[in-house]
């Protein structure tokens, strides 16, 4: 394949899997010889992808205001002067700048290629997410969801590619299917709340209602009063944007009685270490995920996970350990099922389907098909 120059376009490269999959497609374009810009309002990842190789143009392109479209001539101007050969938007609003500057340049144009990370509420605002020329959905899930929702939308121009890892970023625990009891050990010094000889439960994500918090100190009480010693650690849930939400989780703990069994903290740079210490991964997102790359994270170094069997988060236990998947809300079952997997834990899978490396390859492969057409 001849030299590319790739665009990736978001509103900023902070914490999350869109800014990782970001990330991730630049170090492969790079490492093959491309070229890799991306766009966006800077943000915390950025020294990692200027340390990749990729280059970074400054624009708030997130805000959502009509003031924003001002940024179009200067993405049109981009895409000349650099000489673009593919668009590539992974969210709303950058997708109409995009897809904005596009319309209006003249001559031959870059490739315009959208990503649906999310199951966005339908609406014309969300539809620019399929009208990529290619659009890649990340579960088979997000795929049916377009279609069910924007159904002139033609299924050829879709593209499943998931989500993936590297196994070398997340070892199988050693311990087979037991926690690493020294990282626990570790942990518990650094987090006395996280200490005891009880069950460690772990909930990854950022501080929004919609991952589900509630619902896991719901957990971590019920467990509790059936005098299980367990423990409940949520890195990435502190956020001093949010500080009213984590009040009232703390003042929900308080209120329960569990408070000196949860530890809320800032995201943490060792996650693998964190899963291998776990003695079950919860994913209990309030709204339908398009993929959840916490449930192969977490497979892949060998722990269980328990989580609501819908969405992406539902479609990837269904394949992977069917075992974790409790029909939504149902708080019983959800209690049930942490028990029975406490204590006989699955047998984790011989490998991990879900690979950054299938991933990357998958998405050249999309830049290949259009850049030769």
């Amino acid at each position: 394949m001849r030299r590319l120059t790739v665009v990736q376009l978001l509103p900023a490269l902070d914490a999350g899997g869109v800014e990782r999959s970001t990330l991730e497609i630049a170090e492969a374009l790079v490492s093959n010889g491309h070229r890799a810009i991306v766009v966006s309002n800077g943000g915390r990842m950025l020294p990692q992808l200027q340390a990749i190789g990729a280059e970074h143009v400054a624009l708030a392109i997130g805000r959502k205001s009509p003031w924003t479209f001002r940024h179009v001539p200067a993405l049109r101007r981009l895409f000349a002067e650099i000489d673009a050969d593919i668009v590539h938007a992974r969210s709303r609003l950058p997708a109409w700048l995009a897809w904005r500057a596009l319309q209006g340049m003249r001559g031959p144009r870059p490739r315009f290629v959208t990503t649906a990370h999310g199951l966005n509420s339908p609406s014309r605002y969300s539809a620019i997410m399929a009208r990529g020329e290619r659009v890649i959905c990340v579960s088979n899930v997000a795929r049916e969801y377009l279609l069910q929702h924007y159904p002139r939308t033609d299924p050829q121009r879709l593209r499943v590619i998931p989500r993936g890892i590297d196994p070398a970023r997340f070892p199988r625990v050693e311990s087979g299917q037991e926690p690493d009891r020294a990282l626990r050990a570790r942990l518990s010094m650094q987090h006395s709340q996280l200490g005891g000889n009880g069950p460690l439960l772990l909930m990854p994500g950022r501080g929004t209602r919609l991952k589900g918090h509630a619902d896991a100190l719901d957990l971590l009480g019920a467990l509790r009063a059936d005098g299980m010693d367990a423990r409940l650690w949520m890195p990435g849930a502190l956020d001093p944007a949010r500080a009213a939400y984590i009040d009232e989780l703390q003042a929900r703990a308080q209120a329960a009685g569990i408070a000196d069994a949860l530890a809320i903290t800032a995201p943490t740079d060792a996650i693998a270490e964190a899963y291998a210490a776990s003695d079950l991964v919860l994913q209990l997102s309030r709204k339908p995920e398009a993929f959840g790359r916490t449930v192969i994270e977490a497979l892949a170094v060998g722990r269980p996970v328990l989580g609501w069997a819908y969405g992406g988060v539902g479609e990837l236990l269904a394949q992977l350990q069917p075992e974790g998947a409790v029909v939504a809300f149902d708080m019983d079952a959800l209690r049930q099922r942490a028990r029975a997997l406490l204590a006989h834990p699955p047998t984790p899978a011989a490998t991990m389907p879900y690979t950054l490396q299938a991933m990357q390859r998958a998405t050249m492969d999309v830049y290949r098909e259009l850049s030769e057409r």
